[in-house]
């Protein structure tokens, strides 16, 4: 194996930036939130390992430069690793025996799914051993309680390699959804989803993936492989285990199975795009909506007119209303389509008479249903044609999120591009994004720690739904406090006493 290559923030020394505030750990340390990780004391990866690896998974060792070289990089670009070797288990058992072995070999590992995170958490840092679960993407089961022939959820218990996408496939010809939506949805896995708890588009309606969760199979950083997957909804006996693992970026063990609870395909799917003159009207929209849509509103997403400057500009996409400079996405699902027509109509006629929206148009066919969310889902793509994105995932109180998006311009001034927001109203997420024509070092030297200053100032979360990763693993301490984060680095030390499973990753340096 040649000799490993240190990590690299493509572009500039992202986390080298001399001028950050230091920040005081639980243990009293002082560390820098952009210092660069140093290599921990692994084992480097010898042809011994590698005839074992090669033994264990014919023709699933991968070691080519070229191919490799994808697994490396994260989805943002932003972040490269040093991976020299590629694993990809089919099995629960396999990933069992390459765990066993790393954890007595002192071989570290980093757990990789869709690679499709934001915060540089699924590639390596240094020259890690990648175990990539894109071969396990079997559905094991799928139980309909067809039955009973009732209206009831079904639950879906699959490998963690299966593409978000792909399940929802599956059981939209079974006529169920699966509880989580995502832009990444044609990429990204479901045990890469359980791992980070991605939030998405229908949070408000059906909650997080603490609660959408049945059961876990995880094996741990020594091998043993913990059996959680259970299905039952119900089920108080002792401490619910799984939920460690919800969240943990696979740092305390490699998710392997997951069974989900799915509700049944709505009846009736409506989509609304209205137009707000002042963020306040915005929320007294939602207000109004929650009120008066309750039960079947599945969605409320807001996006600014940067954003719709940008999908004009960069992917032509037309605006549905007339200029205004806010935009609301309202779905609704429902099981009666003459009931939610007329819930829908009762609340657009309020809304309008009361001056709250004063541009809007509503969708029922498939078609134009994609058409009206490709204007809020495409912010994204249409962000990377604008020059480097500086992104931003944080939870406010929700009469906070648009201000933050209005001092950072102020704070900014002619230094950005482009700062825009959108996201997830009913949740109080904020997709803050900030462009500059080229990555800039003094820009992010003004941008944080200021945003997450800013967060922690009205009690807001740093990180939604993409979790901290790489890149804000340091800044831990503005959304919890010192004992909590000591606690959770009592937890890794307890699963995983070696710290092989995903290092340098979601805990600060100084734990």
């Amino acid at each position: 194996m040649s000799p490993f290559r240190p990590f690299l923030v493509c572009g500039s020394a992202h986390f080298l930036n001399p001028c950050r505030k230091l920040h005081i750990g639980a243990d009293g340390m002082k560390s820098s939130p952009d210092a660069a990780p140093q290599r921990l004391p692994f084992s480097r990866v010898t042809e011994e390992d590698l005839t074992f690896f090669k033994k264990i998974l014919p023709g699933r060792t991968i070691t080519d430069p070229d191919l490799v070289e994808a697994s490396n990089v994260d989805w943002l670009k932003s972040v490269r690793g040093s991976g020299e070797v590629l694993l990809r288990p089919q099995t629960t058992e396999e990933v069992s025996q390459i765990l066993r072995y790393c954890n007595s070999r002192n071989l570290a590992v980093n757990p990789q799914g869709g690679n499709t995170g934001l915060v540089g958490g699924s590639v390596p840092v240094y020259d890690e051993i990648i175990l990539s679960t894109s071969l396990m993407n079997n559905i094991l089961s799928f139980d309909d309680i067809s039955d009973l022939n009732v209206s009831l959820p079904g639950i879906l218990t699959c490998q963690a390699g299966c593409v978000l996408e792909n399940l929802s496939l599956y059981l939209a010809d079974r006529d169920y959804i699966m509880p989580l939506d995502l832009g990444a949805k044609g990429s990204c896995q479901i045990g890469g989803n359980v791992a980070t708890n991605a939030g998405g588009l229908r949070l408000l309606r059906y909650g997080s993936l603490h609660g959408t969760v049945l059961g876990l199979e995880v094996v741990l950083a020594d091998g043993r492989v913990l059996d959680c997957l259970a299905t039952l909804r119900k089920d108080n006996t002792g401490y619910d285990l799984k939920q460690l693992f919800i969240g943990s970026e696979g740092t305390l063990g490699v998710i392997t199975a997951v069974s989900v609870l799915c509700p049944r395909k709505p009846r009736s799917v409506n989509v609304v795009f209205l137009g707000c003159e002042t963020f306040e009207q915005l929320l007294k929209t939602f207000q109004l909506c929650r009120g008066m849509l309750g039960e079947i509103l599945s969605a409320f997403e807001f996006l600014d007119s940067e954003c719709m400057r940008l999908l004009n500009t960069h992917l032509k996409l037309p605006n549905p209303i007339s200029d205004c400079p806010f935009y609301i996405v309202i779905e609704t699902s429902g099981s009666d389509p003459d009931h939610d027509a007329q819930k829908l109509h009762n609340f657009l006629e309020e809304a309008m008479t009361s001056l709250l929206v004063t541009d809007g148009t509503v969708a029922t066919e498939d078609a134009k249903i994609k058409a009206l969310w490709s204007m809020r889902e495409r912010v994204t793509e249409a962000l990377t044609h604008d020059g480097f994105t500086y992104k931003y995932d944080i939870s406010l109180p929700v009469e906070r999120i648009y201000q933050l998006v209005t001092d950072m311009r102020q704070h900014l001034g002619n230094r950005a591009k482009s700062v825009v927001g959108y996201g997830h109203v009913g949740d109080g997420n904020l997709h803050l994004n900030i462009t500059t024509p080229a990555k800039d070092p003094a820009v992010l030297a003004a941008i944080e720690p200021f945003v997450f200053e800013w967060t922690a100032n009205f009690q807001g979360s740093i990180s939604a739904e993409h979790g901290l990763g790489l890149k804000k693993r340091n800044y831990i301490y503005y959304s919890k406090p010192s004992q909590a984060v000591a606690l959770m680095g009592n937890i890794k030390a307890m699963l995983d006493p070696k710290g092989i499973l995903n290092p340098y990753k979601t805990l600060p340096d100084n734990l």
